[in-house]
């Protein structure tokens, strides 16, 4: 990372500071150059980011998916992706999961954490979570089944078997199940939920996992007006808690949601700003919106 980078990293942390007191891992002070180890279990985030790619390249049979793609991400923030189909929008999600390993470039999570060294299985572990678009839950298990195996525990046989809900886990699963406004239905069958409540439960288990970061793949695609409003009060709540990476193609959606949207073409940003700014980019005019 450059100096300058860092620099414009240090500035953006300090305004999510201001926007969060008393809940940054800097407590206040402004961030430093140098890679001052994390404590066990936390990111890094003093220099502003929880999420850096610089230069990343990935070719398939010859053609090129992403293509020198450089953003970054401040912690606690609802970043929302747009683009064409084929942009590169999930080999950008692919890589940063550790699904796909690029040709080149840098992917951390926070200032220390090279990405490109872990696994896919590691790298969730360590707080990235993934939403696909098509919702992936246990229908013939209720709600609270549901969040409950998404518990971040042991998964051993033995450590499953003598598993047993204490206070905390407890308090913690009646907390999402009124995030995700499923709280009346914490005995229902998955199967028997709406889409719009699969969605819900499905980020809900990923909430379970404690992530620092949630990567989030067109959430909205098939739902009602009113689960579509009721998705973007769920990102604007957890917001500042976590870091969202919202790809998105409703275009009322991302007005709600937005404050800085990245536009990519042809595997990398082609613009970036308020949706506003890139609205009438005439680049972005041209490539996407026009269409």
């Amino acid at each position: 990372m450059t100096p300058d980078l860092f620099e414009e990293g240090a500035r953006r942390v300090q305004a999510h500071q201001r926007e969060l007191p008393g809940k940054t891992a800097s407590g206040g002070r402004s961030a430093a150059f140098g890679h001052p180890a994390a404590a066990a279990g936390e990111v890094d985030v003093t220099h502003g980011r929880i999420l850096y790619l610089e230069d990343v390249s990935v070719s398939f049979d010859g053609f090129k998916a992403i293509n020198k793609l450089s953003l970054d991400v401040a912690p606690g923030e609802l970043r929302c992706i747009i683009g064409p189909n084929g942009a590169g929008k999930t080999t950008m999600m692919d890589i940063i999961t550790g699904k796909t390993r690029p040709d080149e470039g840098t992917v951390f999570f926070g200032s220390t954490i090279d990405l490109l060294r872990y696994t896919e299985a590691e790298i969730a572990g360590m707080g990235v979570g993934r939403k696909f678009q098509k919702p992936t839950v246990f229908e013939r298990l209720t709600v609270f089944e549901n969040l409950e195996l998404a518990l971040k525990t042991d998964k051993g046989v033995k450590a499953s078997m003598l598993f047993r809900l204490d206070s905390a886990n407890c308090d913690r699963l009646a907390d999402v199940l009124h995030t995700i406004a499923l709280a009346d239905s914490v005995t229902r069958m998955a199967g028997n939920l709406s889409h719009g409540q699969k969605q819900w439960l499905e980020i809900g288990m990923l909430l379970m996992q404690d992530p620092k970061l949630l990567l989030l793949d067109e959430p909205v695609a098939g739902m009602t007006d009113e689960e579509t409003e009721r998705t973007a009060e769920l990102f604007l709540e957890l917001k500042g808690r976590h870091s969202l990476m919202v790809v998105e193609h409703d275009m009322s959606f991302i007005k709600r949601i937005s404050e800085i949207v990245t536009v990519l073409h042809e595997g990398s940003v082609l613009a970036q700003g308020t949706l506003e700014q890139v609205q009438n980019d005439e680049r972005v005019i041209e490539v996407y919106l026009g269409r």
